[in-house]
This record gives structure tokens, sequence and C-alpha cells, in this order.
């Protein structure tokens, strides 16, 4: 039983850190693509909408050929750090 029982525990701890690498390698793929963007009051910016979901901005007769993107709209307050109002 004290075998079983150390066999499962390094089972375990096995697949702990094959999970932890992974997560780690997932995470370091996705960062090469991202970049930090800041925006000030005043800035004009567009929106990117989801065209299924967001129909208020833009009543469309075909909502797969929508734009995604709408705007320019300008920056009027930063409310935290990746929050802005429009």
């Amino acid at each position: 039983m004290d075998r079983s029982l150390r066999a499962k525990e390094e089972c375990i701890q096995m697949l702990k850190y094959h999970l932890e690498r992974t997560q780690k390698r997932m995470k370091q793929q996705a960062d090469k693509r991202r970049t930090d963007r800041t925006f000030e009051v005043g800035d004009l910016v567009y929106v990117k909408l989801q065209p299924y979901k967001q129909q208020t901005v833009a009543a469309r007769t075909s909502q797969k050929l929508a734009a995604k993107f709408f705007g320019p709209f300008p920056i009027l307050a930063k409310i935290g750090a990746v929050a802005y109002r429009l």
C-alpha cells in the first residue's frame, strides 16, 4: 500500500510539473504578439465590436459583413489602468 501511494504521489508531481511547463510555454507564445497600449485624454480610438452581440451602435442588414471597428471616438476620461470613458 505504501508503494502504490508513493507511485500516485510521483505521478501527481509529474503531472503538475508538465502542466506548469505547458502553461508557461503557452503564456510565452501569447505574450509574443501582445503590446502595452496607453491612451491619453483627447486621443481618438476605434472600438472593436462583435457584430452578432452588439447591435446598438449601428444597425446593419447583414451582420456577417458588418464592420468590426467603429469610430473614431475621443477619450473623455481615463477611469483605470485599461478603462476609458468615450
